[in-house]
């Protein structure tokens, strides 16, 4: 077995990894990177699929997103807007299609005024949280242990209002249903994006792609480490003490002064820590889950739903397919639709043979788009549920209570144990951005306590 030393030694390949590691070396220290896969980029992946060029994780970059946006420049890497010209399409729970324009739903007077009254109300309590410290809420307490959907039951009898703004946390971002996470937990997500209006505002957080996709950031960051990648390395156990680390994987071993856990906390379970990891960091991993979710691509000949003038952009908290955008690549001829999939009922069709669960979701984008949807040229699924290295998408969150129990102990370090990635950021949480957050953030402290 290969043995190296190092001055750092980074698990995970993913945008947070490879930001810390070229920070690391910039500052004149040596690192290794180990990576169970054999790719970087993480959640990030795009692939060739029948011919097709496809996005299979996480893609949009948002205006807010400074630490992405400056990432992006400096790795020399173009922007595109998402196509959004034209009609936006909603379907009411007695399936009535009606196309809109702007952010609000076209749902009846008194329901959207009630669904202006609760995004201005989860606005102002948004704006009293800190995304790096939501557990210094004064009431964090009171909002980490009432459900969302207990929340929005308390504050309107509206039940369409009540199901689309559940579906801005759950379904689109969560990825896990509303009675599953907490208040508090929702507070997080919408403040990690600036505010909840944010989020309901899809030519906000959906803003631009990256020509070439987001994996791009990571390919390209990891250019710059160069040979101190090691890909095919998934890391089985870590013994650790003052000395220091040693990192074992299947093909090496690694002897580091730090260690950097930068992948998503429900793998640590993965490894083998020696002396176990403390009592605390036990509990608080059993209090984190990922969501589930399908990102569906369907790639047709043409954009044929921009001729309807239909800006691809559809929503319904009653479909199968909660919500599709036009996901056209840059400069491509042909047209692609990317749908989602949702939590429970994510559940309900990977129960149904791949055909008729194709079927099935393809008769949800023709019941917004027509007939013509139902015949991609290509049609893939993204399951990351069941990839072994990160199961489950987009990001880990608590259960109810969590957040406000255990959430200023996820940055934490154990000895020399440090960790990093989307899932525990504030600011860019469960974002690429909020990865490389982490990933700066953590490479600043080891520069500081290694003295570079």
């Amino acid at each position: 077995m290969n043995e190296i030393t190092r001055d750092v030694v980074i698990v995970g390949a993913g945008p947070a990894g490879l930001t810390a590691a070229t920070r690391l070396q910039a500052a004149g220290l040596s690192v290794a990177v180990l990576e169970a896969r054999d790719r970087v980029g993480g959640r990030t992946w795009s692939d060739d699929i029948e011919g097709a060029t496809l996005e299979i994780g996480g893609q949009w970059v948002s205006p807010d997103q400074e630490a992405l946006l400056e990432t992006l420049d400096d790795l020399g890497l173009e922007t595109f807007e998402r196509y959004r010209e034209g009609d936006s399409v909603y379907i009411s729970k007695d399936g009535r299609h009606t196309r809109f324009t702007g952010d609000i739903f076209p749902v009846a007077p008194e329901t959207e005024a009630e669904l202006v009254r609760l995004i201005e109300k989860l606005d102002a309590l948004v704006a009293e949280l800190d995304p790096d410290r939501p557990w210094e809420h004064p009431r964090a307490a009171e909002l980490d242990t009432v459900s969302f959907e207990a929340w929005l039951a308390q504050e309107t009898d509206d039940e369409e209002a009540r199901d689309n703004i559940a579906l801005f946390i759950g379904p689109a971002m969560l990825t896990k249903p509303a009675h599953a996470f907490s208040t508090l937990q929702a507070m997080l997500m919408a403040a990690s994006a600036g505010s909840f209006s944010n989020l309901v505002d899809a030519d906000f957080i959906l803003d631009k792609r990256i020509v070439g996709g987001m994996q791009e950031v990571s390919k390209r960051l990891a250019a710059r480490v160069g040979d101190d990648v090691h890909l095919g390395q998934p890391v089985r156990r870590i013994q650790y003490g003052d000395g220091g680390v040693v990192v074992t994987s299947d093909g090496m071993t690694v002897r580091a002064k730090r260690v950097i856990l930068a992948h998503a906390p429900v793998l640590y379970s993965r490894i083998t820590f020696d002396p176990p990891l403390p009592r605390r960091q036990h509990q608080l991993h059993q209090h984190l889950s990922m969501g589930l979710v399908i990102k569906v691509h369907a790639v047709y000949d043409r954009p044929f739903w921009r001729e309807a003038g239909l800006s691809g952009t559809v929503f319904s908290p009653y479909q199968l397919c909660h919500e599709a955008y036009d996901n056209t690549n840059h400069q491509d001829e042909r047209g692609t639709l990317v749908a989602f999939v949702s939590d429970a009922r994510a559940d309900g069709v990977f129960e149904l043979p791949a055909e008729e669960r194709k079927a099935r979701i393809l008769d949800s984008l023709a019941a917004y788009y027509g007939p013509e949807a139902q015949n991609p040229v290509v049609y893939y699924e993204s399951d990351w549920g069941a990839e072994e290295w990160t199961r489950g998408a987009y990001a880990a969150s608590f259960d109810l209570g969590g957040l406000h129990r255990y959430g200023s102990d996820l940055r934490t370090p154990v000895g020399p144990l440090h960790f990093a990635c989307s899932d525990i950021a504030g600011a860019g949480y469960q974002h690429v951005d909020g990865a490389i957050r982490m990933g700066r953030l953590v490479a600043e402290t080891l520069i500081t306590d290694l003295g570079a």
